[in-house]
């Protein structure tokens, strides 16, 4: 079964480390029908002094931050309401599609948008998935939504997936699918 080696510098925390490995299983399962079990991933960590690159002693680059957890630090500042904080999360060309907008660039318009929908909607998390796509990290969310209607009713169950691109640290894209317009017009 497939061995993986990689080389890297020391410094690297070891959840870092472990973010690393799963993600070098995922690759190898990705192409190799091979159970994670099978597959072992060796790190070799070298002190400074023993890498140069073009003469010069390197340090190693920060790790990148988990894009899943950025993703649900920006979904649980939404859902508190804290603006400041999920706006934070957001890079400077920040853009999000709803299912019938165009894209919008803030969460002020999003938030004017949603006015004449409901008085508030939560989600329920079944799942978040990432992985890598070209130039960013790529985070799925799917679950279920619930709220309240204008007129007071309450909702739930209605399906939702949302996808992320992160890039930088930052969400660059977010797009929304979900059933809400089929439910509301029952």
């Amino acid at each position: 079964m497939p061995i993986i080696e990689a080389h890297i510098l020391e410094g690297y925390a070891d959840e870092e480390k472990s973010r690393l490995t799963s993600a070098l299983i995922d690759a190898a399962r990705f192409v190799i029908p091979a159970p994670d079990e099978a597959i072992t991933v060796l790190l070799h960590e070298y002190p400074k002094a023993a890498y140069a690159r073009g003469g010069v002693h390197r340090d190693p680059a920060s790790a990148l931050p988990d894009p899943s957890q950025i993703v649900m630090d920006y979904l649980t500042a939404m859902e508190a309401r804290d603006l400041d904080s999920a706006t934070g999360w957001l890079s400077d060309d920040f853009e999000m599609v709803f299912p019938g907008t165009h894209p919008m660039r803030s969460l002020e318009d999003l938030i004017n948008w949603a006015k004449g929908r409901y008085r508030f909607v939560r989600k329920t998390y079944d799942n978040v998935d990432a992985f890598q796509s070209g130039g960013a990290a790529v985070v799925y969310t799917a679950g279920t939504l619930s709220g309240e209607w204008l007129d007071g009713t309450t909702f739930d169950g209605i399906r939702f997936i949302d996808r992320f691109e992160v890039k930088g640290g930052k969400i660059a894209r977010q797009d929304v699918w979900n059933d809400i317009a089929e439910v509301r017009a029952q």
